[in-house]
């Protein structure tokens, strides 16, 4: 089983938050995983692995990243059918009801692309602490299982 994580980062925690998931894809699932920065990425590599997970952080009052929309945009494109999704990401508190909304964000599009939804998206708060990791975890395990499910 192969996996695709793509992430923004500006602070650093999203890139904390895809080695968390990528650490543990290879780890406790034997997924083969590769990680990449979304300026880097082709919305168009999801099309050859079977988990598809993209980490956006929100900033300012709800905003996308900037180097991602590219990214976002194209992801629009795509249809995914038979490939599994998840969205994880940081954000703020303080923004309220912004908090995280690159990840819902991102995660509509995945809904648009035929993908199908393999875990409930993760909002983190800053950088990923316990609890956090607990709850990704939690997220890659459900991702493989669905994605296990697709192909089986």
């Amino acid at each position: 089983m192969k996996a695709l994580v793509v992430y923004a980062t500006i602070t650093g925690n999203n890139k904390d938050v895809a080695d968390l998931i990528a650490e543990s894809l290879e780890d406790d699932h034997d997924v083969d995983v590769e990680t990449t920065e979304i300026s880097l990425a082709d919305p168009a590599d999801f099309e050859d692995v079977d988990i598809c997970v993209v980490c956006p952080y929100t900033y300012d009052e709800g905003a996308l990243p900037d180097e991602g929309m590219d990214f976002f945009d194209d992801l629009q494109e795509e249809e995914l059918d038979g490939k599994v999704y998840g969205v994880a990401g940081s954000g703020d508190t303080f923004y309220g009801d912004d908090f995280c909304k690159a990840v819902d964000e991102f995660g509509k599009v995945f809904d648009g692309t035929g993908a199908t939804k393999g875990s409930e998206n993760v909002h983190i708060n800053l950088a990923p602490d316990s609890e956090d990791v607990k709850k990704l975890d939690k997220f890659t395990a459900e991702l493989v299982k669905k994605a296990e499910e697709l192909n089986a």
